[in-house]
């Protein structure tokens, strides 16, 4: 996401990259694990370290918010529920903006929209990922009834912005 974001960030230097745990992947593969300890500066790989795209590791210094990085998912966690929290996080007073930009593992995207599109709305995003590098906009809305809040993604507003499903 950092080397995505360079050139906003090069531009916007106030600007951070905030790391929540709601937006972990939702499989258990050991690949899919968080290595940072929480709230610890992310550590540049080596090959982010080679790389001649941007300074990783400055962008992770001063341009990434870890406050809410807990660490791992926990076990005792699912991806329904933290789909959830990311819900009630992006309305809530923590979030200033109208937009919000966030980025992920394809799985989780996926798995996002089967639960939050209408279940009788036929769309590719309910079957299938968005591709690597994959940009998609769309309208998230909230409900607040007695019984807590309730979601749902506007099909009408789903847009590639680039890459597609």
């Amino acid at each position: 996401m950092a080397g995505g974001f360079r050139d906003r960030l090069a531009r916007r230097p106030g600007d951070k990259i905030l790391v929540i745990p709601s937006l972990q992947e939702i499989s258990r593969n050991p690949d899919t694990l968080s290595i940072t300890p929480p709230y610890t500066t992310v550590t540049a790989s080596w090959v982010d370290q080679n790389s001649t795209l941007c300074d990783f590791q400055a962008i992770f210094n001063t341009q990434m918010d870890m406050s809410l990085h807990s660490g791992n998912k926990p076990v005792k966690t699912n991806g329904l529920l933290r789909m959830n929290a990311f819900n009630e996080f992006v309305f809530s007073s923590a979030i200033a903006e109208d937009h919000v930009i966030c980025g992920g593992h394809s799985i989780w995207f996926r798995s996002y929209f089967k639960t939050f599109l209408p279940y009788q709305v036929n769309h590719p995003s309910k079957t299938k990922k968005i591709v690597n590098g994959g940009v998609v906009a769309f309208d998230l809305l909230q409900l607040k009834t007695p019984k807590g809040n309730k979601y749902m993604v506007d099909p009408k507003s789903i847009r590639v912005v680039y890459g597609g499903f």
